[in-house]
């Protein structure tokens, strides 16, 4: 196979594979984030402890990420079709893969709230702050590089499940890979994808590392700072106490 011939598969498997990638790293995101956020809450000492939900949660987080994708993307054929009306192509493959990666992402966000600081929910909570409050005022931002570093891996491994994902006609790289690489014996075809899939994998990485360290610079997990400028806010009370008595 020519390199003319070559192209635009690779072409269209690129796009493929980042469309598929790209739409299963939202639902993830916009899935796991509050999951992650809830077994900390509801873990011993957690503003809403409940520690029989988080041992349910937890289960269930344990049980949706123990499963192989391969096993996962077969047992959910019939939740795909329902969605998706098919159970080929990239859009039927993106019901798996987001559902694959929810529980994955959800525990690194759960590693990353818990590094927070927890005096900056104690001040929070000194100044009457609710849980809505403690969660986009503290948790999140200070964790965010943290966060910006676990989306980082969980797109990574949607790319490692999205060519899985190819063997039962997803299209995408790993499909250029199965289809050709291996059915037809384009050996050449192959090592050029794998060559592919390393360099998207490695631009990813590198992306995802530099806005961590961007976050970081910036004042994400900054130390005592924000402490700090927490508890400002209740000086001038404690400073109009003194002056009144």
């Amino acid at each position: 196979m020519t390199w003319s011939e070559m192209q635009p598969l690779l072409e269209q498997a690129c796009w493929d594979t980042l469309y598929m990638v790209g739409w299963s790293t939202l639902v993830a995101v916009v899935g796991g984030l509050p999951l992650g956020v809830l077994l900390v809450l509801t873990d011993r000492g957690g503003v809403l402890e409940n520690v029989v939900a988080n041992k349910v949660i937890g289960q269930v987080v344990n049980v949706a990420r123990s499963m192989p994708f391969i096993i996962l993307m077969v047992a959910l054929m019939t939740f795909t079709r329902w969605i998706t009306g098919t159970t080929i192509g990239r859009e039927a493959a993106i019901v798996p893969l987001a559902i694959g990666a929810i529980p994955f992402f959800a525990r690194l966000v759960e590693t990353s709230v818990r590094e927070v600081d927890h005096g900056l929910v104690e001040a929070v909570q000194a100044m009457g702050g609710n849980t809505w409050t403690i969660v986009r005022k503290v948790l999140v931002p200070e964790s965010l590089p943290s966060l910006i570093a676990g989306t980082t891996t969980t797109i990574v491994a949607l790319i490692g499940y999205s060519a899985m994902a190819g063997t039962v006609g997803a299209g995408g790289l790993g499909d250029i890979a199965i289809r050709y690489g291996y059915q037809r014996f384009e050996t050449g075809l192959m090592w050029i994808t794998v060559a592919v899939l390393a360099v998207v994998i490695s631009l990813i990485q590198f992306a995802g590392d530099y806005a961590a360290r961007g976050l970081h610079r910036r004042g994400g997990r900054s130390g005592p700072t924000p402490k700090l400028r927490l508890l400002k806010t209740k000086e001038p009370a404690t400073a109009d106490t003194g002056k009144t008595a």
